[in-house]
């Protein structure tokens, strides 16, 4: 009879250029919310709307480091901005946005970047194509959680909550730059892939 041994996490981009450890686990995590944090400033404006850094970063940064830094990582940046960093976008901070209508968004990262991370720990950030997917799949994530969150917050506020209300408010406008920011972080994994493998390679 045999024991089976724990599982150990897959590999993700990361762990091609770095050794793993309690201690850079922690640097990454802390990155990956300083990332997210400095790309939620960051708009792009295009019509008829912008594209903002927040989810981009958050795609990057759970195909990067995978399901559980990913999490703990978008987890660390809720809380910080809950606690008054402002580091949400537009420099906002405060329980008062986590609870208020875009609060589910933002824990809709935390579940995006584990599923998203868990996806690149099975290479489904190799090439473009499987990225794509990913990335799409991770970003109608955030929309699931987001969503109904805006539903009770707006009906909580006495404005209309009904599906149109809340799709149209909520959904139909960030259509394109969803897509948009999908389609930048599926071209930007196989660069991220061949910049580790040529690193990794040096240094063996």
């Amino acid at each position: 009879m045999t024991i089976a041994s724990p599982a150990l996490p897959r590999p993700t981009l990361v762990d091609r250029v770095v050794s793993r450890s309690l201690a850079t686990d922690a640097a990454l995590v802390v990155a990956g919310t300083a990332l997210v944090a400095i790309l939620a400033q960051v708009a792009i404006p295009l019509w008829p709307v912008p594209v903002t850094g927040q989810t981009l970063a958050v795609l990057l940064v759970g195909a990067s480091l995978g399901a559980a830094r990913g999490a703990a990582s978008l987890s660390l940046y809720a809380v910080l901005g809950g606690l008054g960093l402002p580091i949400y976008s537009d420099a906002a901070s405060g329980w008062t946005v986590l609870l208020g209508p875009t609060g589910g968004y933002i824990l809709g990262f935390i579940a995006s970047a584990a599923i998203v991370g868990w996806a690149a720990e099975r290479q489904w950030d190799r090439g473009w194509y499987k990225p794509f997917v990913t990335f799409i799949g991770g970003s109608i994530v955030v929309f699931a959680i987001g969503l109904p969150w805006l539903a009770v917050s707006l009906g909580q506020l006495g404005l209309p909550n009904d599906l149109g209300a809340v799709l149209a408010s909520g959904f139909v406008p960030f259509i394109i730059g969803g897509v948009i920011k999908a389609g930048i972080a599926a071209a930007l994994m196989p660069l991220l892939w061949r910049m580790a493998e040529k690193r990794g390679r040096a240094a063996e």
